[in-house]
């Protein structure tokens, strides 16, 4: 697993006394002292850390004491009666200042190593950050589809986040984001339809009109915002981007880019798929009953994967699925995952390049990580409950293990400040439990995959006759 990131704020100062700060002259005589701080909403200067100074005024008894302080970027300035006491208070300053920027910064102020924090490294400490969290949202982003229907997709996305929002809610930005996404559909009907293939449209135009006006449709949707119904609102919004996911999907029959000449022996998925797992107890016990239920012997999970973004990890699993390899597959746990065991036979799967598309790119990169550091995240991240990803080669970290995966049992309390997992962009993420998540928590070491099954979309896997 990668290392956690370590990075820390920084604070400086520096202090500038006049030449005859220390004699006996009776002018007034200044210490300058320079600091670098973060405040949120205020200018930044050019290598990103807001800036300012106070200054020490010392003279002498008579002048009495005067207090000012200002700050718009500027100095902040102190009036000391006399030299001595000046000297004196300087700690006391010193320290009311780091106080003062430590109030003002939302993030500690002691041990950094730069000036600020660069705005690449922002995502890691946003609370804000808009990484998916849950699978099928990280799966409707991931479709490569027509603009109109993502902005379509994105405007409903947003009310998400302002469900969120506790006591007043702003049903009023919700009713506007509906209202855009309506109008983005009735413009652009012609646009969205003809991105469906041929075959397809008959079935494209079905779920336009359910979109439309179907119930729970966009329409039944504005309706529960009027009525300042949040469950409604969350029942309708669901429905809604289920229908956008649906003809999204139909948009994008196959890959959107080529694959490098060089992995076209390997198997590929070229759209998406769905693979049922059947789990079994490996000391007798029992999965917890479902609602009303009994305690089960057996449990299932299943799960989405995606070629879009990864069709050759995608495609590898899946072959080694339908050749039968995960059937009887011990399972073991480690530190927020769940693991295949590594003895399963290699000779059934392939070397699969470390394979990461990231967000905004078009194709996927390579035996390359991502420098989240650097604002890179991936289309499918794992810092998400129930992500799908290969384990690393035994021999190289550029490459996937031929057979061994993994569930991510994704822990906030265990990420960084922005909710990313520290092994974020570091492995192959393919796919996310999209049912019996909640088995997953209950799986022990010494669990077995009683059997692996290839429920949906064979057809678009693709394994070359060289291969």
């Amino acid at each position: 697993m990668a290392s956690p990131l370590s990075s820390s704020p920084f604070f400086s100062h520096t202090f500038k006394p006049s030449p005859n700060f220390l004699s006996n002259s009776p002018k007034r005589k200044w210490v300058n002292t320079h600091f670098a701080f973060p405040i949120i909403n205020e200018e930044r200067s050019k290598n990103g850390a807001h800036t300012g100074s106070f200054k020490i005024y010392c003279g002498p008894p008579y002048e009495g004491v005067q207090g000012k302080l200002e700050h718009k970027g500027s100095p902040f300035n102190f009036f000391l009666t006399n030299h001595g006491h000046a000297v004196k208070k300087l700690e006391s300053l010193v320290a009311t200042a780091l106080i003062f920027v430590h109030i003002a910064s939302p993030i500690t102020s002691l041990g950094w190593d730069h000036w600020s924090i660069a705005p690449a490294n922002a995502v890691l400490y946003s609370p804000d950050t808009k990484v998916p969290r849950t699978g099928e949202l990280a799966l409707r982003r991931a479709i490569p589809a027509n603009t109109n229907m993502k902005a379509i997709q994105e405007s409903l996305e947003d009310i998400s986040y302002l469900l969120r929002i506790p006591q007043r809610k702003p049903y009023g930005t919700m009713e506007g984001n509906v209202k855009k996404a309506l109008k983005i559909a009735k413009d652009e009907r012609d646009s969205i339809l003809a991105s469906i293939p041929a075959e397809l449209r008959d079935k494209g135009s079905s779920l336009y009109a359910s979109l439309i006006d179907g119930k729970g449709g966009l329409q039944d949707l504005l309706q529960g915002i009027n009525d300042k119904d949040p469950d409604k609102v969350s029942v309708g919004l669901a429905s809604s981007l289920d229908a956008v996911a649906e003809i999204e999907l139909l948009q994008a029959p196959g890959l959107s880019f080529l694959l490098p000449e060089q992995y076209l022996k390997y198997p590929r998925l070229t759209g998406r798929a769905t693979v049922e797992l059947t789990i079994e107890k490996g000391d007798g016990t029992a999965f917890s009953p479902e609602a009303g239920g009994e305690p089960r012997k057996t449990a299932t999970i299943q799960m989405v994967i995606d070629g879009f973004s990864a069709p050759l990890t995608a495609g590898n699993f899946a072959k080694m699925v339908i050749d039968g390899a995960y059937d009887g597959a011990k399972l073991s746990c480690a530190n927020q995952a769940v693991l295949t065991d590594s003895g399963i036979d290699k000779s059934t799967g392939f070397r699969i390049p470390l394979e990461i598309m990231p967000s905004g790119q078009f194709e996927p990169l390579y035996r390359t990580t991502l420098s989240i550091q650097d604002g890179e995240l991936p289309v499918l991240p794992m810092s998400v409950y129930g992500a799908v990803a290969m384990a690393h080669s035994a021999d190289s970290d550029e490459y996937s293990s031929p057979s061994q995966f993994f569930f991510y049992l994704y822990d906030k309390r265990n990420s960084g400040l922005g909710g990313i997992s520290f092994d974020e962009g570091q492995f192959s993420v393919f796919g996310y439990a999209t049912t019996g998540r909640d088995i997953l928590s209950q799986i022990k070491t010494g669990d077995v995959i009683r059997s692996a099954k290839l429920v949906e979309g064979q057809d678009r896997l693709v394994v070359p006759s060289e291969s």
